[in-house]
C-alpha cells in the first residue's frame, strides 16, 4: 500500500520512524506484522509526520521478552543517531513484553529526545497520571505473557499424561502428523516407507553389527530421502533415529526444557546481521523425567533395548584417536584408585613397547598433582595373560553348560511367556471383537455416531497396548530358543573357537573378551578378572585372582615394567 507525503508533512519537516513485532511464526505467515506497518503509515499521515523507508523496522518471529533483536537494535543505534524525532508502535507490549525492558526503551529514547507514540494509546500528555497508566500497562502485559506461558505448558502436560499424541506435534521419521479435525484428535500414522527404513536401520544395527557410519553411508547412496528430503544422511541422523524411544510405541514428551540463554550466532545468523539465534537453546532432560506417550511402533521393544545398549558400549569403547586397537581398551581399571587405564608406549633404541597405564598416576590431570602410585604395566604381557585366561574359561564345557542351563532355567521361572502369550491372545481377540460389534452396532443404526468416537479411541489404544505386549513376549520366546540350539551345538561351539582362537585378529579378540569379561582390575599385587560365567573357586584356580607371586613368569614380567 503507498502512502503519499502531503505538503503539510514535508513543512512540519517532524521526521518518524515506525517499529513493528510479531513473535510466532503463524503471526508472521499471516501477515500481521504488514497490518501494523500499514496502520502506523496511516497515523503518521494523520499527525503530518514524515517516514522514509530507511526508518521501518520490523522484527519478524522474536519475543518481546528479549533485547536482543536485529530490528530493534538498528533502531536503537539510528535513534542515538538522531535519525528521527517521532517514534510509531502499535503498543507498549510490540515495543517489549516486559516492564523493565519498557522502562529502558523509553528512557533511552527520551535520553535521544524521541518522542514515543503508541496507536493503541488515546493521545495524552506526560502527566504523572499518564505514566502510571502506562506503568500500569507493561506491568499487565507481562503477567499476560507470563500466565500464557504457564497455561500452554500445564495443559500440554496434562494431555500428555493423558495420553494424547497431539503435543507431540511434528512427527519423526518413519511417521506422518495427520493434524487434529473437527472429528478426532491428532495423532501419528505410520509412514510405511519411511517406516521400512527405519526397522532396516535398527537392523543392520543390532543384528547385522554394522556402525552408524556405515548406515549412513549406505542409505545415501541409494538414494533414500531424509525427513527434510536430502539424499545425504548423517550420522547424528542415524544417532538420533537409534535413540528415538517413539519407535518401540512409547514417544516422550518433555525432552528438553529451555534454558533462558539465547543461541550462538551461526553462519545464517551472521550473514542476516543478527548477534544471536532467534531461538532459546534447549538443555536435555533425564529420561526418567520424561512423559511417556503410546504411539504406533515400529520395532520391538527388545530390539530398541538391543540398540541402547551397543550405543553405550560404543560409548564405552570408542576407537576415538586410537590408531592401534588395545585389547583391554575399556575394562581395565585400577584397582587403588578406581580410575580407568589408558595405554601410552615408550620407544627403546630397538622398538615401540606399549604400557597400560592408570589415569590416576597422571599429574597434569589433577590439580594438586597424582592421586595414585601405581605404576604402568606392559600391554603385551597383560593382554596375553588375560586373553589366556578367558579361553582357558571358554574350553571348559562343563561351566559353559552349566551357564546356560541357569540362564534356561531362569527364563522358565520368572518369565512364563509362553502361558501369559495364551491369555493375551485371547484378550486381544476379546478387543478387536468388541471393535467390529460397535462398527455393526453403527451401520445398523443402534448406536449413534458420536457413541462411536466416544467409545472407539479407548478400545484402540488398548489393541495397540496388547499387541505391543504379544511382540515382546515372542522375542522372549526366541530368546530361549536361541539358547536351546546354543545348548545343543556347544561342543561344536568349543571346538570352532579352539581351532580359530590362535588366528583371530585384536579386534576379533575384542568382541570375544566383552562378551565374557565385564572388567579387568589390576593393582599392585595382581590382577583380577571379573566376567559373567560363575566358576568355582579355589587356591588353585586363578580366574578371579592372579597374585603378584604367581608361577608364572609372564605375570612377573607383566606387574614389573622395568624389565
Amino acid at each position: 500500500m503507498m502512502i503519499e507525503v502531503s505538503q503539510a508533512q514535508v513543512r512540519t519537516g517532524r521526521v518518524a520512524a515506525i517499529y513493528a513485532r510479531v513473535s510466532s511464526e503463524r503471526q508472521r505467515q499471516e501477515q500481521t506484522i504488514a497490518s501494523q506497518t500499514v496502520g502506523l503509515r496511516e497515523l503518521a499521515a494523520t499527525r503530518g509526520l514524515l517516514v522514509t523507508e530507511d526508518l521501518v523496522f520490523e522484527d519478524e518471529g522474536f519475543s518481546g521478552a528479549i533485547l536482543q533483536r536485529p530490528a530493534l537494535e538498528r533502531l536503537r543505534d539510528r535513534a542515538a543517531d538522531g535519525a528521527f524525532e517521532v517514534l510509531l508502535c502499535h503498543a507498549p507490549d510490540r515495543l517489549a513484553r516486559r516492564y523493565a525492558y519498557q522502562v529502558l526503551l523509553l528512557e533511552e529514547f527520551q535520553r535521544a529526545g524521541v518522542e514515543v507514540i503508541f496507536a493503541k494509546e488515546p493521545e495524552r500528555g506526560a502527566t504523572p497520571e499518564d505514566e502510571l497508566l502506562r506503568q500500569f500497562q507493561g506491568m499487565i502485559s507481562e503477567y499476560e505473557r507470563a500466565q500464557i506461558r504457564e497455561r500452554t505448558r500445564r495443559g500440554k502436560l496434562h494431555r500428555a499424561r493423558g495420553g494424547s499424541q497431539a503435543v507431540l506435534s511434528g512427527a519423526p521419521y518413519g511417521y506422518r502428523y495427520v493434524r487434529k479435525s473437527e472429528h478426532m484428535d491428532a495423532f501419528y500414522e505410520i509412514d510405511e516407507a519411511q517406516a521400512t527404513v527405519v526397522r532396516e536401520v535398527f537392523e543392520r544395527y543390532t543384528e547385522r553389527g554394522e556402525s552408524i557410519t556405515d548406515i549412513a553411508r549406505a542409505l545415501s547412496e541409494r538414494g533414500v530421502l531424509t525427513r527434510t528430503g536430502k539424499q545425504v544422511w548423517e550420522r547424528s541422523t542415524i544417532w538420533a533415529m537409534l535413540r528415538n524411544p517413539a519407535y518401540r510405541g512409547q514417544a516422550g514428551f518433555g525432552k528438553t526444557q529451555t534454558t533462558g540463554q539465547r543461541a550462538r550466532p551461526t553462519r545464517p545468523v551472521r550473514a542476516r546481521g543478527e548477534r544471536h539465534g532467534r531461538r532459546e537453546t534447549r538443555r536435555d532432560v533425564a529420561p526418567e523425567q520424561w512423559t511417556s506417550i503410546p504411539v504406533p511402533a515400529l520395532v520391538t521393544n527388545e530390539t530398541f533395548e538391543l540398540a541402547q545398549a551397543r550405543l553405550q558400549e560404543n560409548k564405552r569403547y570408542a576407537k576415538r584417536n586410537s590408531r592401534e586397537p588395545a585389547l583391554l581398551k575399556g575394562i581395565l581399571v585400577c584397582r587403588d584408585c578406581g580410575y580407568a587405564c589408558w595405554r601410552t608406549s615408550a620407544r627403546t633404541t630397538k622398538r615401540l613397547i606399549y604400557y597400560y597405564r592408570c589415569i590416576g598416576s597422571d599429574n597434569y590431570r589433577f590439580a594438586g598433582g597424582r592421586v595414585c602410585s601405581n605404576r604402568p604395566i606392559r600391554a603385551d604381557e597383560l593382554d596375553a595373560i588375560v586373553w589366556g585366561e578367558v579361553e582357558r574359561l571358554l574350553s571348559d564345557p562343563v561351566l559353559i553348560r552349566a551357564e546356560i542351563d541357569r540362564r534356561l532355567q531362569t527364563l522358565r521361572t520368572e518369565s512364563p511367556a509362553a502361558h501369559r502369550r495364551d491369555g493375551l491372545e485371547r484378550e486381544l481377540a476379546r478387543v478387536r471383537a468388541g471393535s467390529a460389534r460397535l462398527i455393526e452396532a453403527y451401520q445398523e443404526q443402534l448406536i449413534t455416531l458420536e457413541e462411536l468416537r466416544a467409545r472407539m479411541p479407548a478400545l484402540r489404544k488398548r489393541e495397540t497396548t496388547l499387541a505391543t505386549q504379544l511382540d515382546a513376549l515372542d522375542a522372549e520366546l526366541h530368546d530361549a530358543e536361541t539358547y536351546l540350539k546354543l545348548a545343543e551345538n556347544l561342543e561344536d561351539f568349543l571346538a570352532r573357537l579352539a581351532e580359530s582362537a590362535q588366528n583371530l585378529t585384536v579386534a576379533e579378540r575384542q568382541r570375544v573378551l566383552r562378551l565374557v569379561v565385564r572388567e579387568v582390575r589390576i593393582g599392585d599385587d595382581g590382577i583380577t578378572i571379573r566376567h559373567s560365567i560363575p566358576t568355582p573357586t579355589g587356591p588353585d584356580d586363578p580366574s578371579y585372582l592372579l597374585r603378584g607371586s604367581s608361577h608364572r613368569a609372564a605375570l612377573r614380567r607383566a606387574l614389573d615394567p622395568r624389565d
